[in-house]
């Protein structure tokens, strides 16, 4: 019964028009292979040198042997004779648009909006050198997720403009999403480089879409698709992922499902319905440390906007 609700999930996503993903946290190339840890993710548009569209995000993140009492795992699609581990992560995202210090609405660029979820994730590993995610979140986009607080008082904090758009947010809305991932190796040379093909699916209230991509892994590399822990201690690549989004409902853009009282947003027939994103950086690993820089590149979202960048960092420790 699970198997055909993600295959009717599956077909679902990929007849419409699907996802833009700003940080993939359970991609091969961020794996811990250790269990329990835990890790924080900081994104900025600063690391980009702008600040505007996806202005700031970040997330806490835990994986430990617990959570597989959780009962959300009921929703997960489990595939047979697969190595599982279990997470809970808090996440918020941020946008805000180009002239984010003036009060009045600014029409044709992106509203204000935030949004912060309370994530359940599931990972699962075979020796076939596949990789299935599965998550759900829930939360709300809106006032709620305290989007103007946190950016007012860093700017505040480090002397920058404030921002006095916050007002023309996107109005609150609940946030329910279900996703799923898969990625599947197809080449590895020793310790060194690794090409994996990867897809993604989105459905719910903040985001319906989906993506399809490569990611490759070059460098001192481990090996996120075994259930072994690896002997090495020391790992240090690079990696780059050049993803292909299909776009079939944003919530920061278009406003909540339900209320639609927001003062702004995004017409649909101004939607870009296809982006390319491109994600890269470098990951240090220990045997008890992570730590990655990370730099993402998108085209425009919609039709008056403009490509943008950010960066982020993300350091984990295992417990």
């Amino acid at each position: 019964m699970r198997i055909f609700i993600a295959s009717c999930i599956l077909s679902f996503l990929f007849l419409q028009d699907s996802w833009a993903q700003k940080t993939d946290n359970l991609a091969s190339f961020r794996d811990l292979e250790s269990e329990p840890y835990f890790r924080f993710n900081y994104d900025n548009d600063f690391f980009a040198a702008t600040d505007k569209n996806y202005t700031q995000g970040y997330s806490f993140e835990l994986v430990a042997p617990y959570f597989s009492a959780n009962p959300l795992n009921h929703l997960f699609y489990k595939p047979q004779n697969v190595a599982l581990r279990y997470g809970l992560a808090i996440e918020h995202i941020g946008f805000t648009p180009s002239s984010f210090d003036r009060p009045e609405i600014q029409f044709g660029d992106r509203p204000f909006a935030a949004a912060i979820m309370l994530k359940s994730f599931m990972l699962a590993t075979n020796q076939e050198k596949t990789r299935f995610t599965s998550s759900f979140n829930f939360g709300i986009i809106g006032p709620g997720a305290f989007g103007k607080e946190m950016q007012v008082g860093i700017h505040k904090a480090t002397g920058n403009k404030i921002p006095l758009g916050w007002r023309n947010q996107i109005k609150n809305d609940m946030v329910l999403n279900y996703e799923v991932g898969y990625e599947k190796q197809l080449f590895r040379y020793h310790h060194l480089i690794s090409l994996q093909a990867n897809a993604n699916a989105k459905v719910g209230t903040l985001f319906t879409n989906a993506s399809i991509g490569v990611n490759t892994t070059f460098g001192i590399i481990n090996d996120p698709f075994s259930s072994a822990q690896e002997s090495k201690r020391f790992f240090f690549y690079g990696y780059a992922q050049p993803v292909l989004n299909s776009i079939g409902y944003d919530a920061t853009l278009q406003g909540g499902v339900f209320n639609k009282t927001s003062p702004y947003t995004i017409a649909s027939s101004e939607m870009e319905r296809f982006t390319g994103q491109l994600n890269y950086g470098i990951v240090l690993r220990t045997k008890t440390l992570y730590f990655e820089y990370s730099r993402s590149i998108i085209t425009k979202e919609f039709e008056s906007g403009d490509a943008y960048g950010w960066g982020g960092v993300k350091i984990g420790f295992t417990l």
